[in-house]
This record gives structure tokens, sequence and C-alpha cells, in this order.
């Protein structure tokens, strides 16, 4: 089984640097692999060409940040299905995503901001206090933030916050025309900034993940199996959430609520791996980014020179995807 897992670590790895090439060096103008490695190894200048700039001040930080987004959407989804046991929870089901949508409304509409950089703390802030409410509101209840609290708090502030931004768009058309380009999903226009500001998050958000990989083995066999095994049920909880609401706040904040990667990746990461939430973790951090660049590209090459948003794409392949995966797993109980 260790060897199984090393090769599919192994493959993933190969599958996100190719599609870390294709980000770099496909779209409306294709510029060959080697000139991308002298675009990047280029010291600046008069001596930069064309094909250096499009490389380095387009496309790097597009690849950066589709590195960062798919890594913590699939990282959180992996999060989120352990902690409501649900395996058609994504990073929407604490309400996060309604709640980096929400920020970003406000800031469109109150504070006149129209540009990513501008708005992009107001987006992280709105889906930490939306996660941080989900989670303390569950954890006041009987219960405690047990699965079916945290997805019931999380399905119901999802739906109120969605109901006030669609209400705020609805009487505000310069906001809706602002905020549309950013809810669709993409990642195309963001500058080298919005990379910078988003990896820290993204670290501690994985760095935390890993952290309760074994807590979260032990949560799968029941609370009090759990404890049994020494397990702090509440703590494990509690870092797992926190891990799960950085990193959706960063990604969806940076790149808009691109969906499907958070749903369909750690289904995908099981089904080579097997349930051990290390190397799930650890499969779906490489596939995540692979699945969100190569969506991006093939969005670039659909018809150029205009684009399709990589949102979109994510969908138009994640759901015959997840179907795959459902007939797979019949099949298979049968």
């Amino acid at each position: 089984m260790l060897r199984r897992r090393t090769t599919v670590l192994a493959i993933a790895a190969l599958a996100l640097l190719a599609a870390v090439l294709a980000s770099l060096a496909l779209g409306s103008r294709a510029i060959a692999p080697g000139h991308v490695v002298d675009a990047l190894l280029a010291h600046g200048g008069d001596r930069l060409t064309e094909e250096d700039v499009i490389v380095r001040s387009l496309r790097v930080p597009r690849t950066v940040v589709g590195l960062a987004a798919g890594s913590a959407l699939a990282v959180a989804g992996v999060l989120m299905q352990a902690l409501t046991r649900n395996p058609l929870a994504d990073p929407r089901i604490m309400g996060v995503t309604s709640g980096a949508s929400l920020g970003v409304v406000i800031a469109i509409s109150v504070f006149g901001l129209t540009t990513l950089p501008s708005y992009l703390w107001f987006g992280v802030a709105g889906a930490t206090l939306a996660g941080a409410f989900v989670y303390a509101l569950s954890a006041r209840t009987r219960d405690g933030a047990s699965p079916v609290t945290l997805a019931l708090a999380g399905t119901a502030l999802d739906a109120s916050l969605t109901g006030v931004v669609v209400g705020v768009l609805t009487v505000n058309q310069q906001t809706f025309d602002t905020f549309r380009f950013w809810a669709v999903g993409s990642l195309a226009g963001r500058p080298p900034q919005v990379a910078t500001w988003v990896i820290p998050f993204v670290v501690v958000g994985v760095l935390l993940a890993f952290a309760t990989a074994r807590g979260l083995d032990a949560l799968a066999l029941g609370d009090d199996v759990a404890r049994g095994l020494g397990r702090n049920v509440g703590r494990v909880r509690l870092g797992a959430a926190v891990a799960a609401i950085l990193l959706t706040g960063a990604a969806v904040a940076a790149a808009g609520p691109i969906g499907f990667v958070g749903l369909a990746v750690p289904h995908l990461a099981r089904a080579l791996v097997g349930a051990d939430h290390r190397w799930t973790l650890a499969v779906s951090l490489l596939l995540g980014p692979a699945l969100l660049l190569t969506a991006d590209v093939l969005g670039r090459l659909v018809v150029p020179p205009a684009e399709v948003r990589a949102g979109v794409v994510t969908a138009l392949l994640g759901a015959p995807f997840l179907l795959v995966l459902v007939r797979r797993a019949r099949t298979v109980t049968a």
C-alpha cells in the first residue's frame, strides 16, 4: 500500500508540474517551454522581450494564484468532508464562501472599492467572520460542534448571507457590474500582490490541516472511539475548522467562488490512496492546483483571444467526473 501511495503522490506531482508549465506557456499566444524558462531566468533591463513580459507579468502571478487557490480549496474540501462526515460537503458548507461574497459586496457598495487588491481583505474578513460564527454557534449547542450542527448552522448562514448579497446586487447595478467579474471565479487579471497576500494564509492553513490529520482519522471512527484513543475531539475539530476557514477564505477572496475543486478532488484522492487523511491531504494538495490550472488553460484555448472563466470550466469538468466516481462506487459496493 505504501508503494502505491508513493507512486500516486509522484504522479500527482508530475501532473501539477505539467499543469504549471502549460499555464505559463499556453494562451492566446503560445510560448515555447524553452522561452518560458528563459523568461523566468531573465534579469530584466532592456533585454526583456515581449514574451518575457507576458510570462513574468501576466502568467506567473496567474499561475501562483492558481497554485494557492487550488491547493487551498482541495485541502479545505478534505477537512469539510471530515468535519461533517458528509461526502457532499465542500468549502461552502460553513458559510465561508457566502461570507466572502458579502465582504466583497460591502467593499464595493459601501466603500466604493472596485479593484481586486482593494477588496481582497474584505473577502478574507467576511469569510473568517462567517466561519467563526458558524463554529461558535455550533459549539454552544447540546451536542457541541458535531458534524450535524456544523452542517446545519453553515447551511442556514450560507442561505441567509446569499440572500443579503442578492438583495444588494438587485438594487445596485454598479455593485453588480463589479461583483459579477469576481463571482464567476477566475485566475485572470490577478496582480502579483494578490498572490503575495494569499500565500501566508494558505501555508498556515495547510500546516494546521496536516497537524490535525491523525485526529481526523480517529474522528472518522466516532467521537467515543476517538476519545478512547486519547484524542481531544473538541481541539481536533477546532483546528480543522480554523484551517478550513483560512484556506477557503483566502482562496475565495483571491479567485472568487470556484466550485467543484473542493468537492471532487478529495473523492479522487481517497479513491487513489485510501482514507488516511495524511495521504489524502498530500494528494489533494497536488491535485487541486493541477485541476484548477488545467481548467484555466482550457478556458484560454477554447475561444481565443477571449476566455472562458476557470470557475465555469471546473464546473463543466467536475460534474461528469463526480458522476463517474458515484457510478464506480456503486459498482464496487454491488
